[in-house]
């Protein structure tokens, strides 16, 4: 495989970094593109991690970064990568990813013989505060999906494809870009049809059931859409044609948010965190809804069954004359 060079002008800068580190670094992102199906973003956010740590190492260094300098790194430099990185108000969430990237980066290097995870083996990443999803009540969920609160000046075809949109991600817990990225070849429209195919984060597929209701939306959509896209492109478009923007959907869910009076986190994401949350308190298996959300760990699932007992408490706390 062809690795990305990180030096040039098309990819990542690894700033001031040695040729003896460039090369290995420009695999690794490749590895992770082709190999682990990390999304491009994530590569991106994985780069860019790396490269604030060479960058800290160069100036501690005080010359380009070399395998040498990589293997003789002691907990001492990581401790004032991760001080220097505070200083510059970091939270905590972010250094815990980027000491995973940087993790990722050095660990490759080990594997080729060119760098040392030993020094890391004694640091201990950012403690992070657990925060939990933050679903919506059914009833308005519900009223989302339905376009029961839709804008009565939008064209019929613009809020059947909202209906559509929001109804995927109440009702089939998708994420809002693979919901947008759904193409016609994805649906089998026929009235027998009961489920989709979805491609979701590192290319993964997975099968989804489609509720009559959910599938009679998007139906309804595709008949009255002035834009019929190829078969293999997405079915949703925005006014002038082109493929939805996601910052559209998000748009609508912040009208619909300020019309029902909800908080902030009442975003589309918070449609899929609904979807989640309201199976499992109906008495729904955790691994099936793993399998439904295309979570590729049961640990991130799992998370769902601290919201409702985390919600009872908020309202014993708000409403008993003790608590």
């Amino acid at each position: 495989m062809t690795a990305v060079d990180p030096n040039s002008p098309a990819g990542p800068t690894f700033w001031a970094v040695a040729s003896d580190v460039a090369e290995p670094l420009g695999r690794w992102l490749t590895m992770l593109a082709s190999e682990r199906r990390y999304s491009e973003k994530t590569v991106e956010a994985y780069a860019r991690d790396a490269r604030f740590f060479l960058e800290a190492m160069t100036r501690r260094f005080r010359h380009p970064v070399t395998t040498s300098d990589l293997n003789a790194l002691r907990p001492a430099d990581i401790r004032s990568f991760l001080a220097e990185r505070r200083e510059a108000e970091v939270s905590s969430r972010s250094l815990a990813r980027a000491m995973s990237a940087i993790r990722s980066a050095i660990g490759f290097l080990e594997r080729e013989g060119l760098a040392t995870l030993a020094p890391f083996a004694a640091m201990k990443s950012p403690r992070v505060k657990e925060s939990l999803p933050r679903p919506l009540a059914e009833t308005d969920a519900r009223r989302i999906a339905t376009g029961d609160i839709a804008k009565d000046t939008q064209a019929p075809w613009l809020k059947a494809r909202d209906i559509a949109v929001f109804s995927l991600l109440y009702g089939c817990g998708l994420r809002i870009s693979e919901a947008l990225a759904l193409t016609a070849a994805d649906f089998d429209m026929s009235r027998s049809s009961s489920a989709i195919r979805v491609v979701g984060k590192g290319g993964k597929e997975r099968i989804v059931p489609l509720l009559p209701a959910i599938r009679d939306a998007i139906t309804d959509y595709r008949r009255l859409c002035p834009y019929q896209p190829p078969r293999h492109e997405p079915i949703f478009r925005g006014e002038r044609g082109g493929p939805l923007n996601p910052r559209i959907v998000q748009r609508r869910m912040a009208e619909m948010r300020g019309a029902l009076g909800l908080p902030a986190s009442a975003t589309p994401h918070a449609l899929r965190h609904s979807f989640a949350t309201h199976l499992l308190a109906a008495g729904g298996d955790l691994r099936a809804i793993q399998d439904l959300l295309g979570h590729a760990s049961l640990s991130s699932t799992q998370i769902y069954t601290k919201v409702e007992p985390a919600r009872l408490l908020d309202a014993y706390r708000d409403a008993h004359p003790r608590a």
